[in-house]
């Protein structure tokens, strides 16, 4: 039997809002962590930039809730720093020449954000900004032009800052009836526009990064985190409720940071912590969103760090009534857990572990196995038999520009063929997948490091780390290649 992708899949590629964008300070925008982050490199972090109490300047290292600001201190965007994300690739401006470079590679969906703070620049406005509403229906009116269906995540780790200076963010159960509210005005603004929802991009990275911290982690860490995470997963299912009851054709989604783990060796204690890994990093969110509750290893979790919810009455049956339709995630590599001591180690995507022999790696640490994919796929299907979507899936490399203007990437095109047929074989053996979206359709910011040269897309866009170029947009070899794979419904990768 010829392996083949089903009729109808959906292929395409996938952006964020504050990765692409730009227009940082346009359009009634208000600000979001990315805005007061700098860029850095695989060997230098970026830091989060302030004004302290006194009224200095300063840097601290981590992104997001994960830096620590001095007690009183202010975030904010200092004359001496760089941000990448303030213009990013200038999305904001070129959108319809993006989208109409997608319908040419031969896109059927295209997944974005909706950045919060462009309709509530403070996330606890009175009213929403029109014009961020304006902004976005273009853009989804711009994707039905040409058949294109949009797969809009609500949140991509774009909290408004306001909510996190005056609320402490997600720690505050506030934040919730805020989400909701911001979730309702979108699915009532384009109800008519948009059928697929991402309610929280890679939710669990909560959860890995505590597992990051290791023994530096405190009980205050833990418990903030899970807590964060309550109330998230009380946002996403209040949200799909809403949204059922606004458009009952709405399809949503949860959206996981996919990373397959390995037992590093044959010792049962590797093989234990190899489940336990899988348990807080990846089942511990998949569990609350798809099947409504907290898994039976939960309880484990909290007692090891001495966490105690505040689960509040009605909250349990929020999470049971608010389950999604499907579960997506990304996927970049696999990692190796070991109990034993080890000097060779890789990270990349808020996960470290050992080493593994069997496996390249990129520039950047990250495992070269599109067998990891077609496990991470069976075993998920397995477990929750909902329609899956692997909603990012790419490869971050170096690319350069030829005298004649082309690019030559093989080492991208070998790579997404790869995936290509892992999960060929993954449909083959009985999951539903139905939609690709590859990480990132055109070079954007990179999350991790806020570098330009850490380029994913088939489309080439003209900047470099400090921010100087042109933007101007151009084909890679990788484009003429996904435009073949599209129009053959997935058929030509699996003939190479």
């Amino acid at each position: 039997m010829v392996k083949a992708f089903p009729k109808g899949f959906f292929w395409g590629g996938a952006i964020a809002a504050n990765q692409a964008e730009g227009a940082y300070n346009e359009g009634g925008r208000g600000l979001v962590q990315t805005d007061v982050t700098t860029g850095g490199t695989v060997n230098s972090p970026r830091y989060t930039t302030y004004i302290d109490k006194d009224g200095k300047p300063g840097k601290a290292g981590g992104m997001g809730h994960h830096a620590r600001i001095p007690e009183g201190a202010k975030y904010a965007v200092l004359d001496t720093e760089y941000y990448p994300n303030h213009k990013a690739v200038d999305f904001y401006h070129r959108y319809k020449e993006d989208i109409a470079l997608f319908a040419e590679m031969g896109y059927s969906i295209f997944r974005l954000s909706i950045s919060w703070a462009r309709i509530f620049p403070n996330g606890d406005d009175v009213e929403p900004n029109q014009e961020g509403l304006d902004f976005y229906r273009s853009v989804f009116e711009e994707c039905r032009k040409y058949n294109i269906e949009p797969l809009v995540s609500i949140w991509h780790f774009d909290t408004p800052l306001a909510l996190e200076e005056n609320y402490g963010g997600w720690n505050n159960r506030k934040l919730v009836g805020f989400y909701v509210r911001y979730c309702e005005v979108i699915f009532n603004e384009y109800k008519d526009l948009v059928k697929y929802w991402l309610t929280f991009n890679e939710i669990n990275n909560t959860t890995m990064f505590l597992d990051m911290m290791g023994n530096k982690g405190t009980d205050a860490d833990y418990q903030a985190g899970y807590q964060q995470l309550h109330h998230q997963f009380l946002a996403s299912a209040r949200a799909v409720q809403i949204g059922h009851r606004i458009n009952p054709d709405f399809k949503f989604g949860n959206m996981i940071c996919g990373i397959t783990f390995y037992p590093a060796t044959c010792d049962p204690a590797d093989i234990l912590a190899n489940q336990h890994k899988w348990e807080s990093g990846i089942y511990y969110c998949g569990d609350v969103q798809v099947k409504g509750k907290y898994g039976t290893y939960a309880k484990r979790l909290w007692k090891e760090h001495n966490v105690e919810l505040d689960i509040r009455e009605g909250d349990l049956e929020d999470l049971a009534n608010g389950t999604v339709d499907m579960y997506t995630f990304s996927y970049y590599m696999s990692n190796n857990v070991t109990t034993h001591d080890t000097d060779d180690k890789v990270a990349g995507n808020f996960s470290t572990g050992a080493r593994n022999p069997y496996l390249t790696y990129s520039d950047w640490g990250w495992a070269h196995d599109p067998r990891g994919l077609q496990y991470y796929l069976e075993k998920i299907y397995d477990r929750y038999e909902v329609p899956l979507m692997v909603v990012e899936n790419g490869l971050g490399a170096f690319d350069t520009v030829e005298e004649d203007g082309s690019i030559h990437d093989d080492y991208r095109i070998d790579y997404h063929r790869a995936h290509i047929k892992a999960m060929a074989d993954a449909i083959d053996n009985g999951v539903d997948l139905i939609a690709y979206t590859t990480w990132g359709c055109i070079d954007i910011v990179s999350a991790g490091t806020g570098e330009m040269r850490k380029r994913y897309g088939f489309i080439y866009v003209d900047m470099d780390d400090e921010g100087n170029g042109t933007m101007n947009r151009s084909r890679k070899d990788s484009f003429y290649w996904y435009q073949k794979v599209l129009a053959t419904n997935g058929q030509s990768a699996l003939e190479e």
